[in-house]
């Protein structure tokens, strides 16, 4: 499609823009900000006003700055992922949404967010910050350095535990939940560059370069590697933090997470699946049901027995 028929096909009236703007911050990629809740429920905190409270302002945050985030990454990538699949129909890479919207709601959620950070906590304005300039630096630059990109998403989970953390001034949260973390977000970033290598075959050039230093035997190896050193450093969490109950009843999630990792390879290499991560967890009922287990079984063992 050239510049003028994409103009042609722009919306023009201002709901039109708000709703293909509302797209473009992918509302349904907030669930990734899920871990900033970690800490109040390891913490033992879960149903303290004050600290439930100031979790979910810390939450909303991250979820309004990480859709300024993906409007930057959509403006760094418009003529990218106009060779893409899928992307190309995105607000911007098909030319319904104007550049100067987009621009403007970016600018607009970072300049809103910092006053509230800062009332809540400067730890947290720090944190939050911090995540957005490295999640910019990662749609101008790191995504295209080999095994820095990956290592950049892990970073941008991590903080967001980091986030979770200083807004309650957690006391009992163990720094190996940090490890855990690091190791659960690079199996997650490994498998969606597999899911991108496969879904786009030999096309990867066309749309994102760093695709062509991966290879699906590197990339296996590496979910192999990641994937058993999650499975080590939970398990040594489970029965060697000192803030968990002394009956070592945390290792009753053990199981749940194994079958989680095993069950996503499964999906992956048996089933072919191609979705991203976050979509097959969205989806798969077996991952789902593991999921509500394992969270059950987390609040048995704080807030139970």
């Amino acid at each position: 499609m050239n510049k003028t028929s994409r103009s042609a096909a722009e919306p023009v009236s201002a709901l039109a823009q708000i709703r293909l703007l509302w797209r473009t911050m992918r509302p349904k990629q907030w669930h990734k900000n899920i871990f900033i809740w970690a800490a109040l429920i390891f913490d033992v905190k879960l149903f303290q006003a004050q600290p439930f409270l100031r979790t979910l302002l810390a939450f909303g945050l991250f979820c309004l700055i990480s859709s300024a985030v993906y409007i930057v990454n959509d403006l760094v990538d418009v003529e990218k992922d106009r060779q893409h699949p899928s992307k190309r129909n995105r607000p911007l890479a098909s030319g319904a949404l104007r550049p100067g919207v987009a621009i403007v709601a970016a600018v607009t959620l970072v300049v809103i967010c910092l006053p509230v950070a800062l009332w809540l906590d400067r730890g947290l304005a720090a944190i939050l910050y911090g995540y957005f300039l490295l999640m910019v630096a990662y749609s101008f630059w790191l995504k295209n350095i080999v095994i820095v990109d990956v290592l950049t998403i892990a970073a941008g989970f991590v903080l967001r535990v980091a986030a979770g953390v200083v807004v309650i001034e957690a006391q009992r949260f163990s720094p190996w939940i940090y490890v855990c973390m690091v190791l659960l977000a690079l199996f997650l970033a490994l498998g969606k560059r597999r899911q991108e290598i496969v879904l786009l075959e030999h096309k990867s050039n066309n749309t994102r370069a760093i695709l062509e230093e991966y290879n699906l035997r590197f990339l296996d190896e590496m979910l192999a590697l990641v994937s058993s050193s999650t499975v080590m450093a939970y398990s040594l969490y489970t029965f060697s933090a000192p803030n968990l109950p002394s009956n070592h009843s945390m290792m009753l999630t053990i199981p749940f997470v194994l079958y989680g990792l095993f069950r996503y390879l499964y999906l992956i290499h048996v089933k072919g699946e191609t979705d991203p991560p976050d979509v097959v967890v969205l989806k798969d009922r077996p991952l789902q049901i593991d999921a509500v287990l394992f969270g059950a079984v987390v609040f048995a063992v704080f807030y139970v027995f």
